[in-house]
């Protein structure tokens, strides 16, 4: 089996700092994807290898990588997918920072899948916000997100890296969808709604182990730290210095009038919610500063419909060992059979309402996620934006560039329902 495997010593990364830590610096590589034989790693390369034809580097007009702690397993996933044999291995480890910062300064966007972020993500934002690297992941994380922003968003200002959580299923169809929601509210009544409900309507997949294991280290953090609790029950923990009003917590079921509906809580309702109120702080509250968001699941009308609604809300799979575990995941037939789909609700004082969906057409966790922040990168790398640096959201950061890109590419619809 051939291993071409490139790192540089510690020395050497320290002899590049000086020279590669601006984003204008020449980069040897335009992406690297670290943690590519994990198993989501490894569907991001089977998605850019297959959708933009990389199987032959000489003919192709992206210089890539891929990147991770064990050479053998990079070279054996290098095979497995047929990728060119000439594709660079990179060594790198969260546990040492050197290699990331030399990853860092080699590349011109970093795709992680290396989490939970709270345990394997800080040195690797920390090296991109130190050397202009734009970086693009998959954190559901808002405790340890909101840590990075205070730790390095400055750094990324100064450098002009982009840095952009939370590009997976939480958070691109909810943030994206109530950006979408707003504009076409705001086409056809003249402002934007100050009152958005996020639902699921129907889902079909799982949610991948490195979410759950997220999930389990987040509760965690949060019964050994009070900071870490007390940012996490904050709505407005993503927006220092700003905190709107009060906003439903949807952590209980509820039968939803206006809908018609019963109403489970929704798992990833934290992040995402968090989120999207970082995106109306980033846009300078085009939202609006009393705009109120939350997110739930549908069940239905009726008896039934309540029932399944406690059933969920019952549900503490996620956080019990019998989760998903990193490095698990389903099928080929599973992921491609799954798929997703989301409703928004836009209200206003007039009682004007707009209903839009955006769905998704593989499972949620793996197979939508590996195409979203696969086209995140490939958005900070090839699109006109006007972004500077700083840690930003999908939406704050690309917008109507990555809708388009994901209904191109990645199988994602938004519609305007009425």
């Amino acid at each position: 089996m051939r291993r071409a495997v490139i790192f540089l010593s510690e020395s050497e990364s320290d002899d590049l700092i000086w020279d590669m830590n601006t984003k204008n610096t020449p980069r040897e590589f335009d992406l690297v994807i670290f943690g590519a034989s994990g198993f989501t790693g490894r569907l991001v390369v089977e998605y850019i290898l297959h959708q933009y034809g990389l199987r032959d580097r000489a003919r192709s007009d992206l210089n890539w990588a891929i990147a991770g702690r064990n050479a053998d397993k990079l070279a054996m996933l290098r095979d497995e997918l047929g990728a060119p044999s000439d594709l660079p291995l990179l060594l790198a480890d969260a546990s040492t920072p050197a290699t990331l910062l030399s990853i860092a300064q080699r590349t011109k966007v970093i795709l992680t899948t290396v989490g939970p972020y709270q345990l394997y993500g800080s040195e690797l934002v920390a090296a991109c916000a130190q050397t202009g690297t734009d970086y693009v992941d998959l954190c559901g994380e808002p405790a340890w997100m909101r840590q990075m922003i205070d730790a390095h968003h400055q750094t990324a200002v100064d450098s002009g890296a982009r840095i952009v959580f939370s590009c997976g299923f939480d958070s691109i169809p909810f943030d994206l969808g109530v950006w979408f929601t707003q504009t076409e509210f705001a086409k056809k009544f003249g402002a934007n709604a100050p009152r958005v409900k996020g639902r699921v309507r129907k889902m079909k997949g799982t949610f991948s182990g490195g979410t759950a294991a997220s999930l389990k280290a987040t509760m965690a953090a949060a019964a050994q730290d009070p900071v870490v609790l007390n940012l996490l029950k904050n709505p407005f923990c993503l927006t220092p210095g700003f905190q709107g009003p009060p906003q439903p917590h949807g952590m209980k079921p509820l039968f939803d009038e206006s809908i018609g509906s019963w109403c489970a809580p929704f798992i990833m309702a934290p992040i995402n919610t968090r989120n999207v109120h970082r995106s109306n702080h980033l846009m300078h509250y085009t939202y609006g500063e009393n705009f109120v968001y939350d997110e739930m699941f549908l069940t239905g009308p009726g008896e039934k419909g309540e029932a399944v609604a406690n059933a969920i809300a019952a549900d503490k799979t996620m956080g019990s060992k019998e989760g998903p575990k990193p490095g698990e995941g389903p099928s080929k037939l599973e992921r491609d059979n799954g798929y997703y789909e989301l409703m928004f609700v836009a209200e206003n004082a007039a009682n004007q309402k707009l209903i839009t969906s955006v769905a998704g057409d593989r499972d949620p966790g793996y197979g939508s996620t590996s195409k979203m922040i696969a086209e995140s990168a490939l958005c900070l790398l090839r699109d006109s934006l006007d972004t500077q640096g700083g840690i930003w959201t999908p939406t704050s950061a690309m917008a109507e560039p990555l809708l388009k890109r994901l209904i191109a590419n990645a199988g994602l619809t938004f519609k305007v329902e009425s």
